[in-house]
């Protein structure tokens, strides 16, 4: 059986909110009253944690900056499922 890690952040939700910064849990709170989700947190070595959102159509992601910004052209793809 294989593990898939994205099904965990499907459940663990709250959990993932615990890596952001109060800036970022204010700009998530507005974002999500307009549908969009916190999908996942990328941890690349030695660098700060990037919040990943998507809309409520999944066809749109951005990810959180530091300072609270929405940034939604970021310098990484993402894979579809």
């Amino acid at each position: 059986m294989t593990y898939e890690r994205r099904k965990d952040a499907e459940r663990n939700r709250h959990q993932l909110r615990t890596d952001l910064n109060a800036v970022q849990l204010e700009t998530l709170d507005g974002l999500e009253r307009f549908g969009w989700t916190l999908k996942f947190v990328r941890r690349p070595l030695f660098q700060a944690s990037i919040p990943v959102v998507f809309d409520n159509d999944r066809k749109t992601f951005a990810i959180l900056e530091v300072d609270g910004t929405l940034n939604e052209h970021p310098a990484f793809d993402i894979r579809s499922d």
